[in-house]
């Protein structure tokens, strides 16, 4: 029996709406290494987007390597198996991988091709052992795939060199043909991968799309029958695709108001020789708490922050964050003062507030936009539609989507 703890979706360093949430994730670290003893693990499978940014902050990094070093000293045997998502630099990730092997962690930022142009799948192959140095799994690990390391080699007729999708699905069908090659009878086969999968249900507002938004969706057809678990990072919201065998963890926190009700969790599989043997799901505790308060008129919204109850006796680093949406007739010039004024002496962080006016037609005065909220991708779609008078068709739109992704990947290789 293997005892495997999957999650995803970490993003230290992140800035909510400006304000850091470092103590949030040492709390959520230091429940994980708990978890990790008391339900005796013997791999953790991190399954991408370990920061937030590819260029993450000297305490960011800190978070995750003081992790990895507390985690060994405490279960010598762990293995840990780290992959990079959209939001890491590849590179970054692997830089200390030397080191990080001795502490049996094990992190892969790229892939990479061998001279005959097919795929470097040993590198991407990791064992997973028990406390006896067995070896019971192999973990198929498949970083995040940029459209530089999969178009141009198809070599299949009839394909596009370009064809996005059709290079994530060589590369994945690659790796599981290494893998069956590599494993002993017995041995299960983990795949862990950081992708958008058909049918699998997107956050509202805190994902940023993938390449070129959404048309590089996979299918879960792509991890046949004998790959035993599937662990999956990129999607926030925990669920299964299809299976209960293919499993998005979802993020541990909360990244954006929109994902206050989720449930945030960590995967607990358990595999028995080739097959997996049980699957649990394990909620992870919010050390701090989100508000969503509106949209509404402002009387009602004022009402309801006077009648917010608090705990005064919080650390102010656990002080909930709150966001307050009001629905206007007219702009009012002192709207924070007086929503400020009905939060006064309560133990709440006001983050975001956001003002609805009447979207007037003719010659009316457009709504405030809140740019945060809309991201590149709306903001683009709005632009357009105000310059053209129609919306932007699907070779605009995915025109756009890839000259957005070449800024993020210039962004990764400056910062990387």
């Amino acid at each position: 029996m293997l005892t495997l703890i999957h999650t995803a979706d970490w993003h230290l360093g992140q800035s909510f709406h400006g304000q850091e949430r470092h103590a949030e994730h040492r709390v959520f670290l230091a429940w994980l290494l708990d978890t990790l003893e008391a339900r005796r693990a013997d791999a953790l499978l991190v399954a991408g987007d370990l920061f937030d940014v590819v260029n993450p902050s000297l305490a960011a990094q800190e978070l995750l390597y003081d992790f990895i070093v507390t985690a060994h000293e405490r279960l010598p045997s762990l293995d840990i198996v780290l992959i990079a998502g959209n939001h890491d630099s590849g590179n970054r990730i692997e830089l200390p991988a030397p080191l990080m092997r001795r502490l049996r962690t094990h992190a892969l930022g790229r892939v990479s091709w061998l001279d005959d142009g097919t795929l470097d799948a040993e590198r991407l192959l990791v064992p997973l052992t028990d406390e006896a140095g067995e070896t019971h799994a192999w973990c198929l690990a498949l970083p995040f795939l940029r459209p530089a390391e999969v178009t141009g080699r198809t070599g299949q007729p009839g394909e596009a060199p370009n064809d996005y999708v059709a290079g994530i699905t060589r590369v994945h069908q690659q790796l599981i043909a290494a893998a069956r090659q590599r494993r002993q009878p017995g041995q299960a086969l983990v795949a862990m991968s950081h992708a958008h999968l058909h049918g699998a249900a997107v956050s509202e507002a805190s994902e940023r799309p993938i390449v070129i938004g959404g048309e590089e969706s996979i299918s879960a057809a792509l991890f046949p029958a004998d790959i035993a678990y599937v662990a999956l990072g990129h999607l926030h919201r925990a669920q299964q695709v299809g299976e209960s065998r293919i499993r998005y963890s979802g993020s541990p926190l909360p990244l954006d108001f929109s994902e206050t009700n989720y449930p945030h969790q960590v995967v607990e599989v358990r595999l028995e020789g080739e097959g997996m043997a049980d699957i649990d799901t394990l909620p992870v505790p919010r050390p701090v708490a989100m508000h969503r308060v509106g949209p509404g008129p402002l009387d009602l919204i004022l009402a309801e922050l006077e009648a917010l109850e608090d705990d005064p006796g919080l650390e102010r680093e656990r002080w909930p964050w709150l966001e307050v949406r009001v629905e206007l007739d007219a702009p009012i010039p002192d709207l924070r003062t007086r929503v400020e004024a009905a939060l006064e002496g309560k133990a709440v962080r006001l983050l975001r507030l956001e003002r609805r006016l009447p979207t007037g037609g003719g010659d009316a005065t457009p709504a405030r936009v809140d740019l945060e909220a809309l991201g590149p991708r709306r903001l683009f779609e709005r632009t357009w539609q105000a310059r053209w008078g129609e919306p932007p068709d699907e070779t605009v739109l995915a025109d756009f989507d890839r000259l957005l992704q070449d800024v993020l990947d210039d962004d990764e290789e400056l910062h990387g």
